[in-house]
């Protein structure tokens, strides 16, 4: 696993979203995006890290961050985890993994003892220019929203 560092241009992509529209990083120029890879809609930890995203939105906006959950999750699945969490914010889809791979966060873990390939948990903030600027791996799902807006507030 090779992953994207600060100062890395990040990778263009187009996904589909939770209304299966397109949705590409160049959408969003002139903006900070915070891209969050997540394992799984609605599992115990994705829907805790998802709420605080959902209830941090205000200070978000302050800081010109928008929020963009990425998973492998087929699309039909997104809207049942937004409406059900009443989440505010963009979920795209990335079913083969194809992005997940550009950013460096698709590969091997460890769960119960079973060694399989899957998505780490990693969020990057991308600038407004498209380069990353912080790349975030070291949290709790529980704290994710918090680590990211005491970054911002710094």
């Amino acid at each position: 696993m090779n992953t994207l560092t600060p100062g890395m241009l990040a990778p263009a992509f187009t996904l589909l979203n939770q209304d299966n529209q397109p949705v590409s990083l160049s959408d969003f120029a002139g903006k900070k995006v915070l891209a969050y890879f997540y394992p799984k809609a609605m599992t115990p930890g994705c829907t805790v890290q998802a709420c605080g995203l959902r209830d941090s939105k205000a200070e978000l906006d302050a800081h010109n961050v928008v929020v963009l959950g990425i998973s492998i999750d087929p699309v039909k699945r997104l809207p049942k985890f937004i409406e059900r969490d009443n989440l505010n914010f963009t979920l795209l889809s990335d079913e083969d993994h194809a992005v997940a791979d550009q950013f460096g966060v698709w590969g091997e873990k460890k769960f119960m003892g079973k060694v399989y390939d899957g998505l780490h948990r990693i969020s990057f903030l991308i600038d407004e220019h498209g380069k990353i600027e912080h790349v975030f791996n070291k949290f709790k799902t529980k704290d994710h929203h918090q680590v990211v807006l005491d970054y911002l507030t710094q």
